[in-house]
């Protein structure tokens, strides 16, 4: 049984996108993982260990009962922390049927949620695709592989705190100057549209066979503003079958938290310091630092050591 919780080594990825947030030293950085099947374990007596064979080792009790009905003994999310210095490439990402079909057995979609951690005035991004633009109109303008796309698409401002819901099948671009945290499910596919003039490379292709057969034109995505939270409170910013995003407010107050053995924790400290007491044991956590809580663990306790607010990622 694996009840202590424990800390996850981000994994950094220098897309050409990327920004000076994440690792000032060394520009660009695009994107932290910071929970996701390769992180490797940084505590504890299974330092060095990849999560994914703690996933295999352990199953239920690391991941819980709700994770291991939809994915087995896969860990289920990918948590990134995004940082857009620039355009992302517009995109859309399959379903879990498309990406079987498309990709083959084994493949899994790709449903994610995108949480606003800062954004620059009038940040912006793409989020679908404007209201009766006919699919063969879409359909040609993807096709096309040009700016005839960005006609189309519905463009949406952003404030810190917003939250968005990603059905797979919604084009979609994330714009400069936003600093992102985005939950998904383990998986990497993405069908790219449009990447702003950049060059096609074996790394940066465009997809448009494979994008023109999963894209919605009636998909699009609206931000949840963020509600206020009281000292204490624990609120859900969005779920689906896949995952499950909430936030936790403290400034005072302790807050007890629990798996229930149904689903692994990963809290992520957004703004502040915390303590966090489970299992006999006691854990600082700093800002943008990850700790993983086992599906087993059961009770355990948020302390602020500092007005802070936590992400929490789970199934």
């Amino acid at each position: 049984m694996i009840r202590t919780p424990i800390f996850l080594a981000p994994e950094y990825r220098d897309y050409v996108w990327g920004g000076s947030r994440l690792r000032p030293d060394v520009v660009p950085t695009a994107e932290a993982w910071i929970i996701f099947a390769g992180n490797r374990i940084t505590s504890g007596p299974y330092a060095g260990r990849a999560l994914s064979d703690l996933a295999l080792e352990f199953g239920l009790d690391l991941l819980g009962s709700k994770a291991v009905a939809e994915t087995g003994n896969r860990f289920p999310v990918l948590v990134k922390i995004l940082d857009c210095a620039q355009w992302l490439s517009l995109q859309v990402h399959p379903n879990d049927e498309q990406a079987k079909r498309l990709e083959g057995e084994g493949s899994f979609g790709k449903t994610e949620a995108w949480h606003i951690l800062e954004a620059e005035p009038n940040a912006g991004l793409i989020a679908g695709i404007k209201p009766n633009v006919p699919a063969g109109q879409l359909i040609s303008a993807i096709q096309s592989k040009s700016e005839k796309t960005l006609e189309l698409v519905e463009k949406v401002k952003v404030v810190p705190g917003d939250t968005l819901f990603m059905n797979p099948g919604t084009i979609h671009a994330l714009g400069p100057g936003l600093l992102i945290y985005e939950i998904q499910q383990t998986s990497d596919l993405t069908y790219r549209v449009y990447d702003w003039g950049r060059p096609e490379t074996e790394t940066r292709k465009l997809h448009i066979e494979k994008a023109v057969a999963v894209v919605n034109p009636n998909a699009v995505s609206l931000p949840v503003k963020p509600p206020h939270m009281d000292d204490g409170e624990v609120i859900t910013l969005t779920q689906c079958q896949y995952f499950q995003l909430d936030a936790v407010q403290v400034e005072k107050k302790n807050v007890r938290m629990e798996t229930g053995g149904e689903s692994f924790h990963g809290l992520t400290v957004i703004e502040g310091r915390v303590q966090v007491s489970a299992a006999g044991e006691a854990f600082i956590l700093n800002k943008f630092e990850t700790l993983l809580i086992p599906a087993c663990c059961g009770a355990y306790q948020i302390q602020p050591l500092k007005e802070s607010r936590v992400l929490k990622a789970s199934v």
